[in-house]
């Protein structure tokens, strides 16, 4: 995957972020049998987990894969039914935690989540981990493979108790460097503009549910995600505003504290994340593995013949990821 280049009928990185969202088919051809599991909060809140069941052959040694989702995303994102797809036919069972209010269903808490959630990302591997005896191999997803690769920051050492591997793909190291490139530009058109069609309209749900909880009005005046992070997200979730938010919750920083195998994978023509602000070797320590292939945009891994499929992604990671046993 560190060599992947596009096929030649999806050319460029806006082409290939758009058919990730847009048009990609993620090769299982079947509705996923989710199995979905309510768990509570220790502050009285919930998430909803949803599993995708092994064969029921008896006792398995093998990993349970895990999958932490991105902005807006779900169980039913193209790259989860993606992954899912290939742990079916690889024998292997998947679980995908939603961040907070993301299952279709509005949490109870004054809060949602945001790219840093690494206490949150703790508090579930923890239980899985409790749960089951199998290895962990946890992957995140843009914004959850940021809040990923910052849970295994903090934990340091005790990560490796917790997981065997973690992967993080097209994951926003440098906030401040992804959150301003979205902003400008055809990006705030095509990008930043979508996002906050589905994000506006969930705050203000939770501000009906918590009036006054902070300014709808200049919420719905935000047309920018630091405008949106600036109202919403960063005074709910304990920062000072979005710059402070964007700071403290980027991954980048922090690499080299990493000390279980981890992948962190970028496109460096992803219009989110700028290539200049990819981490380097210098930036790392020796628990993390950079792959970085030119093409590939916003997870838009495509493979295959058109309309193409986005199967090599989840395949390449769980091979990185056996390799590291």
């Amino acid at each position: 995957m560190h060599g992947w280049r596009s096929p030649f009928w999806l050319p460029g990185g806006h082409a290939q972020t758009i058919w990730a969202a847009l048009m990609s088919r993620d090769g299982w051809s079947a509705p996923v049998a989710w199995r979905r599991e309510r768990w509570d909060t220790p502050d009285g809140d919930f998430i909803d987990v949803d599993f995708l069941d092994g064969p029921d052959t008896g006792p398995s040694t093998a990993p349970l894969v895990v999958l932490f989702h991105g902005l807006e995303g779900s169980s039913d994102s193209p790259y989860a039914r993606a992954l899912a797809g290939v742990a079916h036919h690889r024998g292997l069972r998947l679980a995908v935690p939603h961040f907070r209010g993301c299952s279709g269903e509005l949490n109870r808490a004054p809060r949602a989540y945001h790219s840093g959630d690494f206490e949150e990302v703790g508090w579930i591997l923890q239980r899985l981990r409790r749960s089951s005896s199998l290895p962990l191999w946890v992957m995140g997803v843009s914004l959850g493979g940021n809040a990923l690769l910052r849970w295994a920051q903090e934990a340091g050492e005790q990560a490796a108790t917790v997981v065997s591997a973690v992967a993080a793909v097209s994951a926003p190291l440098d906030l401040s460097a992804c959150g301003h490139a979205i902003d400008q530009g055809v990006n705030r058109v095509l990008y930043a503009r979508n996002f906050l069609k589905t994000m506006k309209p969930r705050a203000l749900a939770k501000w009906a549910q918590f009036p006054g909880l902070f300014d709808a009005t200049a919420l719905r005046e935000a047309t920018t995600l630091y405008a949106f992070d600036n109202v919403f997200t960063a005074p709910l979730h304990g920062f000072k505003n979005t710059d402070d938010y964007w700071q403290r919750a980027s991954s980048k920083p922090h690499l080299h504290r990493i000390r279980v195998p981890a992948l962190v994978l970028n496109a460096r023509n992803d219009p989110f994340v700028p290539a200049s602000c990819l981490p380097q070797m210098k930036d790392v320590g020796p628990w993390v593995t950079l792959w970085q292939p030119a093409h590939g945009g916003h997870c838009g891994f495509a493979h295959g013949h058109p309309p193409g499929h986005l199967l090599d992604l989840p395949r390449a990671v769980l091979d990185w990821m056996a390799s590291t046993a």
